[in-house]
């Protein structure tokens, strides 16, 4: 069974087209009859669609992998304990799931990279949903140590109150482009006109 497509994915860290290349694969070897069950890469393909947020087709995708292999290949349990925690929006299950397995060196750069995306994209709703948070939330939904939160925080322009362990949020500035279209400065200039004669 030829599974270059999906380990040049990974060797390429185009962690985003996993679960469409596996997918496609997958698809194309039921086509043709053959039996792929035994040595197919569960892990990554079902990392492939937590990585890409698409917890659906994770969830069918466990559904469909037959007992036997799940019981056998315990990096499959791994990573479906991620997809549960994204389920159920345990924030911090999610890193606990990720720090809790001895990942294989074949999926360890697709773990490691999943949690940077995920620490991103939790900074950035904690960033939009708050003006003040304590450090203990911040620690819990970027799964770190106060400590390490804080710094986290700090490198990123918000601002420590000490005295009461509040982080203050650096809102980001939104900037606002305004085009002026031509016909209108014309009709513009057209109608003061009209209005001064």
């Amino acid at each position: 069974m030829d599974l270059s497509p999906i380990q040049k994915d990974l060797a390429s860290k185009c962690y985003s087209a996993v679960a469409d290349t596996c997918d496609d694969l997958m698809l194309k070897l039921a086509s043709r009859g053959i039996r792929y069950q035994d040595e197919w890469p569960f892990a990554i393909h079902l990392l492939g669609h937590v990585f890409a947020n698409d917890l659906n087709s994770a969830r069918f995708l466990w559904k469909s992998i037959p007992l036997e292999i799940k019981e056998s290949r315990p990096e499959i349990a791994a990573v479906w304990k991620i997809g549960q925690c994204l389920w159920t929006r345990d924030y911090a299950g999610v890193y606990d799931a990720i720090r809790g397995f001895d990942w294989s060196a074949e999926i360890t750069a697709m773990v490691v990279a999943f949690s940077e995306n995920y620490t991103k994209k939790m900074f950035q709703m904690l960033n939009s949903a708050y003006s003040t948070i304590s450090v203990t939330d911040v620690a819990h939904f970027l799964g770190m140590s106060e400590d390490r939160a804080i710094d986290y925080a700090l490198q990123h322009g918000w601002k420590l109150d000490s005295s009461c362990k509040m982080v203050i949020v650096k809102k980001p500035k939104t900037v606002t482009e305004r085009k002026l279209d031509p016909s209108k400065l014309q009709r513009l200039t057209e109608y003061v006109f009209h209005l001064e004669h």
